[in-house]
């Protein structure tokens, strides 16, 4: 990890505590936030000084004196934003998983769930891991995550929807907070500060490209933000990015690879390129404003906003010249079909803080909305025949919008303690609308088309029906509509206490209501610090949680006209998947039953320890159990299902999944962080190091239900309800260690920075079959840049990310039978696409 400053006066400081913090004083009058921080990160805008100071924290803590991260009764860690942004390639939540060891990503390659790529903050999904901004909920996005290790259908939080230039720091808390912030703060907490300056600003650009690979390799960024005063003491702060990233892939399978039948004559000419995933290509903006205006001496008016479009390329499989995929009088080659998406997200606050009789209160409300069209300018839907169009302006369009409005309120009371006690409580009321509309009718028709001899060389498929749908997307039709809304009204106690000094005790309870079947909680957290002597503290966590279903859980559907893994092979084979919504009439015929909540609890106990000065160590264990977690079943297929099939009108060769409660898990690891300061000569270093062991443990799993045992034989098909594939995403498909080294030297107007991180081992279960499941070995990458200050604030830089192009491990071989259908690279915690150079020019004024 790395740290730096920012800004043309840029200070540094070391913060003693769960990692190295500075804090960059650009702008003196940023007074709320404390100061811009700083955090393990890779590329450097300017050379550090050493006046030791500490960042204050706002996540985790109400009311009471500002405390710093080396004071917090919780592991937290802060970001610069400008870290996040110098990261090269890398979007946010890649940026995130290259900063922390604790946080991992899901890389996700194909389909259009490749622009969806999860975290996993202590080894648990997004669904446990609760954004805000400025302190308060940020709405989820549109699409639901389907790969990269989570496919417990949530949509998640998109962090590239925000502009990268309006963030002044992160702060992660490493917690569970679900007592404090809402059902969803199991693993923690992620609070995007926005910038608050006003005045100066900034601007950069970056262009770089990938090593190697196919396609376009290049990708452009452009920034800005500046500040302005509002009337005496108000401002408002304005930010922009924009940014362009090209369509990418690594999955070249070996050339001259034959793939049966070989009457086919053009199966002979094949090079081989199986598949067009990887990065998508992107094109997006983003812009926002933060603002603050005080009215009189006791109240202040807030307003922060954002609103961002992005545009999506994504490849996928190839449809092979002699497959029911492919029309060979439209594609007489075969085909790359194409998924594109057009996403419109924005989002709008609106509040007011102040003081009554030494009662602190914050009122706000805030509405927004993620929409996302997929369409589609390279596919075909091979059951219409010759026939079939090649575009397809529409096949499905999500929306996800959420209205919140809170009242926080917190008071001090002096009772002859070390401190005042604090109590906090407040209440909340949340709407969530998730909705789902129909794409175009040719995109999801049954055209009904059969093979006839001379569609193909050497006639291959003579009188097999042609594959249904528009390949590679996901399509809608009007039964798959969904309009579903839930509301939830939450209420909160908050108590902090220093019974002596140096010794905290926090406590917190919240009640919530949802009007559907979640029903309603309660939840608790009690967490304490307890200083033993200057250069050590104790602090420990207990808290219990409850995470309602999402609603994409509950009542999405899809049809999806792609390639999937067969569970008792696991070769990759073309499907016409449904995901059924629990309460359908498919659903139930296969067994499926309302949602439970998810229940979880949470412990955990650290160190905190200063043993000389400017070294500072932090040593935090945790255990999460958390109970009726919700997963998505296995594909069940096969003539068992064709009653069931037939009566729901879909095709006998239709695979069927649903959401379901399916196990309970163990998590269990620590977090060790340590950093270093020191001068040699003229010139500054600092050193950190980072570690986090991690290992999820599946305690109980659902049984099967009966109306899957009672179908009976199902020879070539599969009524496995959760598979061992499924399990393994949980279990052992992320790495249990993760360490990052860092070192930070500066000189004058030079700024170095080099970053190790190594990623242990991993393992993807594929199938039923243990022979097919695939270990994959431990990674080191290097990130390394070097920054020079031209002038006043004008700064070059030059960087690589991964300089080495360290890849994942490879699949090995392909299938004859099958073409190779397999990724040439397995699943990764880190981008697959390899090593990233790149030069940025940024101007701060």
């Amino acid at each position: 990890m790395f740290f730096r400053g920012i800004g043309g006066d840029a200070r540094a400081y070391l913060l003693a505590g769960s990692a190295l913090i500075i804090a960059p004083n650009a702008h003196a009058d940023d007074k709320d936030k404390a100061a811009t921080v700083a955090a393990p990160a890779a590329a450097s805008d300017a050379p550090v000084a050493d006046e030791p100071s500490s960042p204050i924290i706002i996540t985790g803590i109400r009311g009471g004196k500002p405390r710093t991260v080396a004071e917090s009764p919780a592991p937290i860690d802060i970001i610069e934003g400008s870290q996040i942004g110098g990261t090269g390639r890398a979007d946010v939540a890649e940026s995130l998983s290259k900063l922390l060891p604790s946080i991992n990503f899901g890389t996700t390659t194909a389909g259009v769930n490749s622009i969806v790529r999860p975290i996993f903050n202590r080894g648990l999904g997004p669904a446990y891991t609760l954004v805000l901004v400025n302190g308060k909920r940020r709405h989820n996005g549109a699409l639901l995550t389907n790969g990269g290790g989570d496919t417990s259908g949530v949509n998640p939080v998109d962090f590239d929807l925000l502009p990268l230039s309006s963030i002044a720091y992160v702060e992660v808390l490493k917690d569970s907070a679900a007592a404090q912030y809402g059902s969803d703060a199991v693993a923690g907490v992620v609070n995007i500060v926005l910038k608050s300056q006003d005045h100066g600003g900034h601007i950069g650009f970056l262009g770089g490209g990938l090593y190697g690979g196919k396609g376009d390799l290049g990708t452009f960024k452009a920034e800005a933000d500046i500040g302005f005063k509002i009337g005496e003491n108000g401002f408002i702060h304005l930010s922009g990015d924009a940014r362009k990233r090209g369509l990418a892939w690594s999955n070249f399978y070996a050339a001259n690879l034959p793939y049966s039948p070989a009457s086919n004559p053009r199966n002979a000419t094949w090079n081989g390129d199986g598949a067009h995933n990887g990065d998508p290509e992107l094109k997006s903006f983003a812009t926002s404003y933060n603002a603050e205006l005080p009215v009189g001496d006791k109240v202040t008016l807030y307003s922060y906003g954002s609103f961002g479009q992005r545009r999506t390329v994504i490849g996928n499989n190839f449809r092979r010249p002699n497959s029911a995929a492919d029309i060979n009088k439209i594609f007489p080659d075969g085909f790359y079909p194409l998924n594109n998406t057009a996403e419109t997200d924005f989002q709008v606050l609106a509040g007011a803080k102040g003081d009554i009789g030494g009662t602190h209160w914050d009122l706000s409300t805030t509405y927004g909305r993620d929409r996302v069209r997929q369409y589609s300018d390279l596919t075909i839907n091979p059951s219409l025949g010759p026939s079939s169009p090649t575009h397809f302006d529409s096949l499905a369009t999500y929306q996800f919008a959420q209205w919140v409005t809170n009242l926080d309120l917190t008071h001090g009371f002096e009772v002859g303690l070390p401190e005042p006690i604090q109590l906090s409580g407040g209440l909340e009321y949340r709407v969530d609308r998730f909705s789902t509309f129909a794409g175009d009718p040719l995109g999801y028709a049954n055209g009904g088309y059969i093979i006839q001899p001379g569609d193909q060389p050497g006639d291959p498929n003579v009188g097999l029906p042609a594959s249904i749908g528009a390949q590679a997307g996901v399509t809608l039709s009007p039964g798959d509509e969904a309009r579903l809304t839930r509301r939830d009204v939450a209420g909160y106690l908050d108590l902090a206490i220093t019974p002596l000094k140096g010794w905290y005790v926090g406590g917190a309870v919240r009640v919530e209501h949802y009007d559907d079947s979640a029903g309603t909680t309660v939840g608790y957290k009690v967490n304490s610090r307890y200083d033993v002597a200057p250069w050590l503290a104790l602090r420990g966590t207990i808290g219990t949680g409850f995470r309602a279903p999402s609603l994409t859980q509950i009542g999405y559907a899809q049809t999806d006209n792609r390639t999937a893994l067969d569970p008792n092979t696991g070769a990759i084979i073309p499907s016409y998947t449904k995901l059924a919504p629990v309460g359908s009439p498919l659903a139930r015929a296969l067994g499926s039953q309302d949602l439970k909540p998810e229940k979880s609890t949470n412990y955990g106990l650290g160190l905190v320890l200063q043993p000389v000065p400017r070294l500072n160590i932090t040593i935090d264990g945790y255990q999460v159990s958390i109970k009726n977690r919700i997963i998505r079943t296995g594909t069940l297929f096969g003539p068992a299902l064709a009653g069931i099939l037939a009566a729901n009108n879909l095709p006998s060769n239709a695979w069927v999944t649903y959401f379901a409660n399916g196990v309970d898990t163990r998590t269990r690891g620590i977090d060790v962080v340590a950093d270093y300061s020191l001068r040699i000569g003229q010139s500054k270093l600092k050193l950190d190091a980072a570690f986090n062991y991690n290992h999820t443990r599946v305690t109980h799993i659902a049984s099967t239900p009966a109306a899957l045992t009672s179908l009976g034989a199902n020879p070539g098909g599969s009524l496995i309800f959760l598979p061992r594939a499924t399990i393994g995403d949980l279990t052992v498909n992320l790495p249990e260690t993760k360490l990052v080294l860092g070192a930070h030297w500066s000189l004058g107007r030079f700024a170095v920075n080099l970053q190790d991180t190594r990623y242990g081992s991993y393992d993807w279960v594929r199938s039923q079959l243990v022979a097919q499941d695939t270990h994959y070995g431990a990674k080191w990458l290097t990130d390394l840049d070097v920054t020079v200050n031209v002038h006043g604030g004008l700064r070059l830089t030059a960087g690589a990310a991964n300089i080495f192009n360290v890849r994942p491990d490879e699949n090995g071989p392909g299938d004859p039978a099958t073409g190779g259908a397999q990724f040439r690279y397995g699943p990764a915690p880190f981008s697959p696409m390899g090593g990233f150079y790149y030069g940025k020019v940024s101007f701060d004024f």
